[in-house]
């Protein structure tokens, strides 16, 4: 925070991106937000970002930030990484605040794909007499702003989260040994990785074939995280063991984690039935969504989860859940950690069908390379004709 008016020697966009970024574990499921509001000769007089869920946005947060350091910011421009809102929501509308507080020009790198905003905000403070610009779709800045959240255009324009696929695997693509040995493939700095990559996201999915064989936490360890995000766990036949250790991480309070089971259960037996109660009334919800052949719905599930505000769904599962997502086409992108060892034969990421045409498989495009530790981290994204990012 700034205490007297800074010089400005570096791009306005650019620190409110870099603030937008600090908050990148905090937020959800609203998006991340960062602005900077500088004077008419180019000093910065205030800067902030979005708080957790039920917090000041960022815009607030510069303007408290201006008024504590004893700046007016009238006439002042605001840059901010996405359009200010214009609805009533856990907050009030920060367009009203900007104009309230005299800002003379707003300079938005998107606008919020959000139904109740779309547009509104930019409109509003145009109606009072502020000057507004908003940056092309295709401007990097504007790439990196919506990159920041992925999860959230997703969610409003699609009605989906983000599904990202978290993999760790040698490098002739085995995940454990013939035996399920898989601790550890990739090295201490790539677990690490792992895990803010989980704390980005608002819920973790698994399978009940990973909680039996492994009986996971599943949640996010090593990090000073302001929230634990939610966990789902597919489980067709409500095999979840009331003793698994996921069931313990749940935390009290606002930023409790959820636990969402979902089922292919449409007639319970009876002791599936008192299963159900027995987690219930530990604050578990099971949802049936019944598929084909007795397994879960993964579409309708996501379809499900996006109702809960889940923007960004982390999928750390088993070979066979994993292929059911990529057979169904729910990736959006796969988070894949390649260790330089060989295993031989294993455990693959994935089971899928044996193609019979190179024409066939599932086309893949370079979204990130970067090397973690003696591991390399890549990021991958599926080639849609047509289409880039959400």
């Amino acid at each position: 925070m700034n205490a007297a008016p800074t010089p400005l020697n570096f791009s306005p966009m650019h620190r409110a991106l870099d603030l937008a970024r600090q908050a990148l574990w905090l937020t959800s499921p609203n998006p991340r937000v960062g602005c900077v509001i500088t004077a008419p000769d180019g000093t910065v007089l205030g800067e902030g970002h979005t708080q957790r869920a039920g917090g000041p946005h960022a815009e607030v947060m510069a303007l408290r930030d201006a008024a504590q350091g004893g700046h007016s910011v009238h006439g002042a421009t605001a840059w901010v990484t996405l359009e200010p809102c214009a609805h009533q929501g856990r907050t009030g509308p920060c367009c009203e605040a900007l104009a309230a507080a005299g800002v003379g020009r707003v300079v938005a790198a998107l606008t919020d794909p959000n139904p109740q905003v779309a547009g509104q905000g930019l409109a509003r403070l145009q109606a009072a007499g502020v000057q507004v610009h908003s940056l092309d779709a295709n401007d990097p800045l504007a790439l990196q702003a919506r990159e920041l959240n992925i999860g959230f255009f997703s969610r409003m324009e699609r009605g989906l989260p983000w599904v990202r696929m978290k993999l760790a695997a040698s490098i002739d693509g085995q995940t454990a040994l013939a035996n399920g040995q898989s601790q550890w493939i990739t090295g201490p700095e790539a677990r690490a990785d792992g895990h803010a990559w989980r704390a980005r996201a608002c819920a973790l999915l698994t399978g009940i074939g990973t909680v039996l064989a492994d009986d996971p936490q599943l949640n996010v360890r090593g990090l000073p995280v302001p929230r634990q995000p939610h966990l789902v766990v597919v489980d067709s036949r409500l095999d979840m063991p009331l003793n698994a250790q996921l069931l313990d991480t749940q935390g009290t309070g606002e930023q409790a984690r959820q636990i969402w089971i979902y089922t292919a259960l449409p007639q319970p037996t009876p002791e599936q039935s008192a299963k159900r109660a027995a987690l219930s009334a530990r604050g578990v919800q099971v949802i049936d969504c019944a598929g084909p052949g007795g397994k879960v719905d993964l579409a309708a599930l996501l379809r499900d989860v996006a109702q809960r505000e889940v923007n960004e769904l982390h999928v750390e599962a088993g070979f066979k859940l994993n292929g059911s997502f990529m057979r169904e086409s729910l990736v959006d992108e796969w988070l894949l950690y390649m260790a330089p060892q060989w295993l031989g034969p294993g455990q693959g990421m994935a089971h899928l069908p044996a193609l019979s045409e190179l024409d066939h498989a599932l086309k893949l495009q370079f979204h990130a390379v970067d090397r973690v530790g003696q591991d390399v981290r890549l990021l991958l994204r599926p080639v849609r004709a047509g289409a880039s990012g959400v």
